[in-house]
């Protein structure tokens, strides 16, 4: 990601130019620009006078500014979409015309924030520590050969993404025999090719795990695995499962000293200032259209800094996130009993 332009203080609104220049970064973007925000970037349009599209119109090239209602990402077209309400006056859009805008990567746009609060600061600075890619093994009669392609596409998107001046071991999952067949992949490639060496070098560094499916709910497993655990300990991945077994834990066997929901939680905090461990998804900040109410979860995070304790923003794309959602999205351990908590009215 490319930072052109940065003017704002935190807590205070202001503006950035910024710039995807991976696929990675739309996942922050997406994490990033809520409801509310403002984004300026330029467009094409076929549009006349009146601002209404028209078939027969020539393509404009226009700048626009809209006040965001909605922001989808398109995996496959590698765009993502910005709908809302135009903001900017010129001669072929009204104000208050929705439009929507598609930014591409290498695309430079503004965007705009009332309240660049203690969330929208953390997404900024864990930008470079998620990212996310999912592909399957394409079918074929030719099985050596679509294999093949599939784990040179893994290949390249490891190369891109690990760093391991950074990264203390990578796993590789999967069911049945396909994490050996890459894995050998992997090491023959880094034996012919000049530029993998790193990959020999760190061979140490990888650990191959059994699931129980492709899919991502399968990472549950992969993760909880002695074996995983003992070389991830130190990541940001496991020191979220640690946290929600610490909560699950603290629910079952001294109840007093955990809740969730948003109600409980706020009143945990900002009445008695009790908690330790603070546990939220992303995606209270950004499917939440009410500004104040994110506000509220925002304020929240800061305050249980302040106090010394710990906030954890779990991702909605993760199995940890999906397991808090089952708790509404937000827990919380506390530093002491609060047994009073369970009789206030949500």
């Amino acid at each position: 990601m490319k930072i052109r332009r940065q003017s704002f203080e935190p807590d205070g609104s202001g503006s950035i130019k910024i710039e995807a220049v991976d696929l990675d970064d739309w996942w922050v973007l997406y994490n990033l620009i809520v409801p509310g925000d403002a984004v300026m970037a330029n467009t094409v349009r076929k549009v006349s006078k009146d601002g209404r599209v028209k078939k027969s119109s020539g393509q404009i090239k226009l700048k626009l500014e809209i006040k965001v209602e909605a922001v989808d990402y398109d995996k496959e077209e590698s765009v993502l979409r910005i709908r809302g309400k135009n903001e900017l006056e010129n001669d072929f859009v009204k104000i208050g015309a929705f439009h929507s805008l598609e930014l591409e990567l290498n695309q430079p746009f503004i965007l705009f924030k009332e309240h660049w609060d203690a969330v929208a600061l953390d997404v900024m600075n864990e930008a470079a520590f998620d990212s996310a890619s999912e592909a399957s093994i394409p079918r074929g009669k030719n099985g050596v050969t679509a294999s093949n392609k599939f784990f040179e596409h893994v290949l390249k998107a490891f190369v891109k993404h690990v760093d391991f001046n950074v990264v203390r071991c990578a796993v590789i999952a999967s069911p049945g025999d396909i994490k050996d067949q890459f894995y050998r992949y992997l090491l023959l490639e880094a034996e012919r090719r000049l530029e993998l060496k790193l990959i020999i070098k760190n061979k140490s560094r990888f650990v191959l795990a059994q699931t129980s499916s492709g899919n991502k709910h399968a990472l549950e497993d992969v993760l909880g695995a002695p074996n995983v655990m003992n070389l991830i300990k130190d990541t940001k991945a496991a020191q979220e499962i640690r946290d929600l077994k610490d909560f699950s834990d603290m629910l079952l066997n001294d109840s007093a000293r955990a809740c969730y929901g948003p109600k409980h939680v706020e009143v945990a905090q900002e009445e008695y200032m009790a908690i330790q461990t603070l546990l939220i998804t992303d995606d209270l900040f950004r499917n939440n259209a009410d500004i104040p109410t994110r506000r509220k979860f925002a304020h929240v995070v800061k305050s249980v800094k302040d106090s010394g304790g710990t906030a954890r923003i779990f991702s909605s794309m993760h199995v940890s996130g999906e397991q808090l959602a089952m708790y509404s999205g937000i827990a919380a351990v506390l530093r002491f009993p609060l047994p009073d908590l369970e009789h206030i009215e949500v």
